[in-house]
C-alpha cells in the first residue's frame, strides 16, 4: 500500500466526530496556553517537559537508573504542583465556569464602578476649585489621542484622578482618557473646536472637550477651574451646571446603555 493510498483511507473514514474531536482538544490546548501565558506556571510546564523528554529518553537509552527515579518521582511532583499552584488552579476553574451571561454582567458592573469613580473624583476637584478634563471613549478610538500622552493602564479609581489633576504635579496638564474601563494615557491633548458659536466664556480646557466630540463619539467631563461647575461634552455640544447626582444619570444613560445596545446590534449583524 502506497502512503498515498493509506492518506486516502484516512480521509474516507474522517468523519465529523472526528473533526470536533479535534476541534475540541485544540481549544482546550490553546485556552492552556492562555491561562500559563505571563505567570510563574510557564517555567514549570517548561521543566516537566524536560522530565517527560528525559523519561522517555531514559527508556530508549536502556537507563534504568534515571528511568526508575523519574517515575517514583511523578506522584510526589503532582501533589508538589497542586500545593504550589492552587492560586493558578483557582483561576483557571474561574476561567473555565465563566458564561457569556457572566461576562456580560462583569462588564456592566465594571462600567457602574468607572462611572461612579469618575463622579466622585468629579465632585471632589469641583469642591476643590480644580480644573480637570476626564475623556471616555464609546465606539471611535482614542488612540491618537492617548499615543500624545503618558501611558498609564491604571485601574480608574478617584483618588488617582484627582492625584493626576492636582496643580504642580507632571500629568496635570492635558486630560485623562479612560478606555476600556482602564485610565489608557493622562496629559493627552485634545483638539480645540473652532466652532464660532461656542460662548467667549469657556476656555481652553471646555473647548478642547467640544473639539474632541465633535470628532468622536466620546464623552467627556470637565471641570471648571474657576468656578468649580461640572460640565459634559457630547457631540460637540456641552451641558454645564450639573451635580454629581446629574453627571452619574448622564454617564449611565451614555455609556451603559450605548454599549448595550452596540452588542445587541453586533450580535444581530453575526446573525
Amino acid at each position: 500500500m502506497t502512503f498515498a493510498e493509506f492518506s486516502l483511507g484516512v480521509l474516507s473514514r474522517f468523519g465529523w466526530r472526528d473533526l470536533l474531536d479535534v476541534l475540541i482538544v485544540a481549544v482546550v490546548i490553546y485556552e492552556i496556553l492562555k491561562l500559563l501565558r505571563g505567570t510563574r506556571a510557564v517555567q514549570m510546564a517548561l521543566g516537566a517537559g524536560l522530565l517527560v523528554l528525559l523519561f522517555y529518553l531514559s527508556r530508549w537509552a536502556h537507563l534504568e537508573t534515571v528511568n526508575w527515579l523519574i517515575r517514583n518521582m511523578v506522584g510526589y511532583i503532582v501533589f508538589a504542583l497542586i500545593v504550589l499552584f492552587q492560586a493558578d488552579i483557582r483561576r483557571a476553574l474561574a476561567h473555565v465556569g465563566r458564561t457569556p451571561f457572566g461576562s456580560y454582567f462583569a462588564r456592566t458592573q465594571r462600567a457602574q464602578e468607572t462611572i461612579e469613580e469618575v463622579v466622585v473624583a468629579s465632585g471632589l476637584l469641583s469642591t476643590q476649585r480644580v480644573g480637570g478634563i476626564i475623556a471616555i471613549e464609546r465606539s471611535i478610538g482614542l488612540r491618537n489621542y492617548i499615543e500624545g500622552g503618558i501611558p498609564l493602564d491604571a485601574t480608574v479609581t478617584y483618588d488617582l484622578l484627582v492625584t493626576i489633576f492636582r496643580p504642580g504635579t507632571p500629568l496635570h496638564d492635558g486630560a485623562v482618557i479612560i478606555q476600556g474601563e482602564r485610565i489608557a494615557a493622562a496629559a493627552c491633548f485634545l483638539p480645540l473646536t473652532v466652532n464660532p458659536q461656542v460662548s467667549k466664556d469657556f476656555g481652553t480646557r471646555h473647548r478642547a472637550a467640544i473639539g474632541l466630540t465633535e470628532e468622536t463619539d466620546a464623552v467627556t467631563v470637565i471641570v471648571s477651574e474657576e468656578t468649580g461647575r461640572i460640565s459634559l461634552a457630547l457631540d460637540g455640544g456641552i451641558e454645564s451646571g450639573l451635580t454629581a447626582e446629574t453627571l452619574r444619570g448622564r454617564l449611565r444613560e451614555l455609556l451603559t446603555v450605548r454599549r448595550t445596545e452596540s452588542r445587541e446590534l453586533s450580535q444581530q449583524t453575526s446573525l
